[in-house]
């Protein structure tokens, strides 16, 4: 069994491949680095051939999506640690070993990541993971670095050590045994929060998400889907109503539900009437696809409820920041009261 294995999921990445490969190779002394490939229509497969023979490849038949892709990939890793890596993040010398020690010297840490920013402005964080991915208390994610799409400048303030609610899809750290006890990846989540449905079970089960800022990489983001594609609007606020449902107590639904709920018509108006309207129409959709799979997450909120070992989680910021947001005027984490 190896250490760490690097474990690239890539679909039409044959560009990225070629920009940041080399350079995950270079900088991952010691580390088994793989593409497991989303059955691409680009040449990526032959280009790995021809250009990286030594690079292990591993083949996925039909495009799975992040979930299920990267669960039918690390079905055939065997490695203490998994490292779950984007096509389009370039590494940085040293990334690995900061966030290495660290989980090894303490078991309780499941999950980590580096400090995220954004490959094309790199004095900024990157929207995916920042500075470490929180969330509030009505299931909305954000990160410290990031509100929203309010990026902060990286001046140093997040070069710290300390426990996340989630860590960034984009470069996830995870004990393989953690991942395959909480079952992974929902494969139902296709994309986009897969990551921190994962890490709420890990909370849950009583384990740490850490970040640590000694390690960074930058991320090119928006590499699948734009951040204006109206299908990441309806992945998005599908999965964000299946996040909350399937993890959080009856108690905190019979509340936080409604709330969100009406939330997420104020957001629907709102692309409808000033921004897009076929975003705003992806909301309907995200809403009545979720309310058609109800029976499905209603199993799935029962698979999760067995894992969990700790009602309160630390780590969830117990304000709404959409209201600290849009009507405080909070535009940096370090605002947040």
């Amino acid at each position: 069994m190896d250490k760490v294995s690097i474990v690239i999921l890539n679909y039409n990445g044959r560009s990225y491949l070629q920009q940041f490969l080399p350079g995950v190779i270079q900088n991952s002394p010691g580390c088994e680095v793989i593409v497991a490939d989303n059955c691409s229509t680009d040449d990526s497969v032959e280009y790995l051939r021809t250009h990286f023979p030594s690079v292990r490849l591993i083949l996925i038949p039909v495009n799975l999506g992040y979930s299920q892709g990267y669960n039918e990939a690390l079905a055939q890793v065997e490695a203490q640690y998994y490292v779950l890596l984007n096509s389009d993040v370039e590494v940085s010398p040293g990334w690995v070993s900061p966030i290495l020690q660290m989980m090894e010297t303490d078991e309780s840490i499941a999950a980590a990541q580096p400090k995220i920013l954004d490959f094309n402005q790199k004095e900024y964080f990157e929207y995916a993971g920042a500075g470490g991915g929180m969330m509030d208390i009505l299931g909305y994610p954000f990160c410290r670095g990031r509100l929203f799409q309010t990026l902060e400048t990286d001046q140093g303030q997040y070069n710290d050590v300390t426990q996340i609610f989630w860590a960034t899809g984009a470069c996830l750290f995870i004990r393989s045994d953690i991942y395959r006890k909480l079952g992974g990846l929902d494969p139902d989540f296709f994309a986009h929060m897969e990551e921190i449905d994962l890490c709420w079970r890990i909370n849950g089960a009583g384990l740490k998400v850490m970040y640590n800022g000694a390690s960074q990489v930058y991320h090119v983001g928006g590499g699948t889907l734009k951040r204006t594609n109206p299908r990441k609007t309806y992945l998005n606020f599908r999965n964000g109503l299946t996040l909350l449902f399937k993890n959080y107590s009856t108690s905190n639904l019979l509340w936080k539900f409604p709330v969100r709920i009406l939330l997420d018509v104020v957001a629907a108006l709102k692309f409808m009437l000033f921004d897009s309207l076929q975003d705003g129409l992806a909301v309907c959709r995200a809403h009545l696809h979720f309310w058609s799979a109800l029976r499905v997450n209603y199993k799935k909120r029962h698979q999760a409820k067995s894992h969990r070992k700790i009602k309160k989680i630390p780590t969830i910021y117990p304000y709404p920041i959409v209201f600290q947001y849009f009507l405080k005027g909070v535009r940096k984490y370090e605002e947040l009261s």
